[in-house]
């Protein structure tokens, strides 16, 4: 077949971004009905984001549009950073949704709500959140598979506080460990790893920490050389923000809670940003009292991001947000098959 035109507006966004570059990426397509999986998939597979969205034609009543999520390997029925990136690249297009400050998507997973926070005073850029989907499968992991986590991150079974399974699209493995710092100290071992997708998170355990008095742990951390998904080292300013009050210097926490998200399997194995990890994490610690009812989580500070998701239970559900700014404009073309 021959496309009728062979060009498609194209997009790049940066989800969960507080400043630039510092979220996670998202390549976007529009107009793709006329391309099919094995197109999509080869485009993404040579995008090589974490996930890549194609715009198609809503079929169900009530959706403002509808997307297909990529990653470089297969087609996913939900993601969250791809949620919101979708919705950005929808107004930047010039979308108008049937309620004002409320879309609708549909994807494989359903009909998915996003709202729209604030327009900031940047220019394509947005404070976007999602209404989070229930989740397929909960409960607590089993032994064996709880084993292999603990064993492949290198860490003590004494720095896991609580476990679950979080399967909203992706099939998550998620463990609440003992602070922020087991977070940022894994080494994962991928190899070990292959056939789990596994996020962690774990609190900042000090709203402020006097300066001087503080010795980060394993402040230097070692590079995983010869790998595209090079660890960075960690320095104090990884884990907390130095702000002066009162004639003193103390060190702030980024967020409350630092979160990672391991997929072995994927060209991409450490995720920058995860919204569907992070909408599962909201759903579990918040009805089970581990979290409060809001909080904000910060990601991808292993791999040179600083990613910052907004989680909020608001009584009605779990909504998982933070800013969302277009970067890139243009067009993609696809040969013809």
């Amino acid at each position: 077949m021959q496309y009728m035109n062979p060009v498609f507006a194209y997009q790049q966004v940066d989800v969960f971004a507080p400043t630039a570059f510092s979220g996670n990426g998202l390549a976007v397509v529009f107009d793709a009905d006329e391309l099919d999986t094995e197109a999509m998939q080869s485009f993404a597979r040579w995008m090589n984001q974490s996930e890549t969205v194609f715009f198609i034609a809503p079929t169900e009543p009530g959706a403002d549009y509808s997307i297909r999520i990529f990653t470089p390997s297969t087609e996913l029925p939900f993601a969250g950073h791809p949620t919101l990136g979708a919705a950005q690249a929808w107004l930047e297009a010039g979308g108008q949704p049937a309620r004002d400050e409320h879309l609708v998507q549909q994807c494989a997973a359903g009909l998915i709500e996003v709202r729209v926070e604030r327009e900031a005073g940047a220019k394509h850029l947005r404070r976007l959140s999602f209404l989070a989907p229930p989740l397929t499968r909960s409960g607590p992991v089993e032994d064996d598979v709880l084993q292999w986590a603990i064993s492949g991150l290198g860490i003590s079974p004494k720095d896991v506080l609580a476990h679950q399974w979080l399967v909203n699209g992706p099939n998550h493995v998620g463990l609440l460990l003992r602070d922020a710092d087991v977070v940022l100290g894994i080494e994962p071992d991928y190899p070990a790893l292959e056939g789990l997708e596994l996020g962690v998170i774990g609190p900042y355990t000090s709203s402020s920490v006097t300066f001087g008095s503080w010795q980060p742990r394993g402040s230097v951390l070692p590079r995983v050389s010869g790998t595209r998904e090079e660890l960075r080292p960690l320095d104090a300013s990884d884990r907390y923000r130095s702000e002066e009050r009162f004639g003193s210097v103390v060190l702030q926490p980024p967020a409350d809670f630092e979160a990672r998200s391991f997929v072995p399997s994927e060209a991409i194995q450490e995720d920058p940003a995860t919204g569907s990890l992070n909408a599962g994490f909201g759903q579990w610690l918040t009805e089970a009292a581990l979290a409060p009812q809001r909080y904000t989580v910060r990601q991808g500070t292993r791999v040179g991001r600083s990613a910052i998701l907004h989680v909020e239970n608001d009584g009605t559900g779990i909504w998982v947000g933070g800013d969302v700014v277009t970067r890139i404009c243009g067009n993609v073309e696809f040969p013809s098959p």
